[in-house]
This record gives C-alpha cells, structure tokens and sequence, in this order.
C-alpha cells in the first residue's frame, strides 16, 4: 500500500503560487461534501451509532483549513466524539469528554480514515 501522503494531489498551479496561497491569508472556498465522503462517514457512523442520522453542519469554531484547501487538499473537520447534547461544556473551566466516547471516537477516527483511504478494500 502506498504512503497516504504520497496520494494527495494538488490541483493544477503552479509550486510558487501554491506555497503563497499556503502562507496566505487568503479565504478558501469550501471543500465539496462528495457521496464517497458522507457514504463513508455514514457507513462508519452506523457500527457505532446505529439508526443515528448523519447530518453535516457548519462549527461556529475556526480552523487551519483553508490553508489546506488553498493548496488544492479538500479538508474537512469531523471530531468522531458523542457526546450529551444537555450536558455542552466546549471550552469552559469544566470542558470534558466521557471516557467511554474518547476511546469509541479514535476507534471511530481509524476506521474511518482507512475507510478513506482505500485501505479496508485492499486488506
């Protein structure tokens, strides 16, 4: 299998231009939601989580990413972590993650990544 860095691949410019898009501050459009990408998340939701609905949205946060997709590389923000929709602590003084949602979300986070990455059709 190869090296997943080595399968990214930029769209067409130039080095020069995509490095100063890189260290740019430049906006980026947003990266296309693609039905091999929700299919995959879905797919993988659904041995977690079943009957729960896959519902993209848009995080109030900010991110790195569109340092990313200024250089061509579609980026996406997906944490894999349940949690209680009455119990929200993001970043206060008592901001926390159940332990049991820890440990599903990165079993989650590997399965899905090698979902993507073709790995589990070639295992």
């Amino acid at each position: 299998m190869p090296n997943a860095l080595t399968c990214i691949a930029f769209k067409p410019r130039s080095a020069t231009r995509r490095r100063a898009l890189l260290l740019s501050g430049e906006l980026s459009p947003p990266s296309a939601l693609t039905e091999e990408l929700l299919s995959a998340v879905a797919k993988t939701s659904a041995e977690f989580w079943p009957g729960v609905p896959v519902v993209p949205i848009m995080s109030a946060g900010a991110t790195d990413g569109r340092f990313l997709r200024n250089v061509g590389i579609p980026t996406f923000g997906h944490s894999g972590l349940a949690g209680d929709q009455d119990d929200v602590r993001a970043h206060g003084k008592d901001e926390r993650v159940v332990v049991k949602s820890f440990f599903e979300g990165g079993e989650y986070l590997y399965r899905l990544v090698k979902r993507l990455s073709g790995y589990e059709k070639a295992a």
